[in-house]
């Protein structure tokens, strides 16, 4: 019997993924989140389907709603902190103090860390590869046209790039771009 064949050591993705700085990356997945927020909140809106719910449906939706707005507000310290945002900053947002702040999303920004210290986990049979870094990290230039469509349909502003126009990417990739 020959050994599972191992998979190779990098993706497509990868040299995309390089491309953007690590808190480009951290916007486009709290980006992508609120899209799931506001796509769920709009469920809610509607009334016509109200008797296909059965007793207590709507509160279902409203509890994922605000679990979903728990990932999104760990999401956005993630963020914060990729960006340059001190504790400080993060705990008066929060009306919290700063140890507490700290404290509180230490778990998210441990996970957020450990994906970009290793994108990759093989599963439990060892041939598939499974990314540990949220989908709009893992392949950031899907995750922008899709932000980029979202937008375009969804908010009054006419901005083609209304997500990744605010993208910082990487200097060193520009520079390489740019050179002769």
């Amino acid at each position: 019997m020959t050994p599972p064949e191992t998979p190779p050591e990098t993706t497509s993705y990868d040299d995309d993924r390089r491309a953007y700085s690590r808190d480009a990356l951290a916007r486009l997945v709290l980006s992508r989140v609120a899209v799931t927020v506001a796509d769920r909140a709009g469920g809610l809106v509607a009334t016509r389907n109200d008797t296909d719910s059965g007793p207590g449906g709507r509160v279902s939706q409203a509890l994922q709603l605000t679990e979903l707005a728990e990932r999104t507000l760990a999401l956005a310290v993630a963020y914060e902190r990729e960006r340059g945002s001190s504790w400080e900053d993060i705990a008066r947002y929060l009306d919290v103090g700063e140890a507490q702040a700290q404290e509180r999303f230490a778990p998210e920004l441990a996970r957020w860390e450990a994906a970009f210290d290793a994108p990759y986990q093989l599963d439990e049979t060892g041939r598939r590869r499974v990314p540990q870094l949220p989908a709009a990290a893992y392949d950031p230039d899907d995750a922008c046209r899709g932000l980029d469509l979202w937008a375009g349909l969804h908010l009054t502003i006419r901005d083609r790039h209304a997500v990744s126009a605010g993208l910082r990417l990487r200097i060193d990739t520009l520079m390489d771009t740019f050179a002769c």
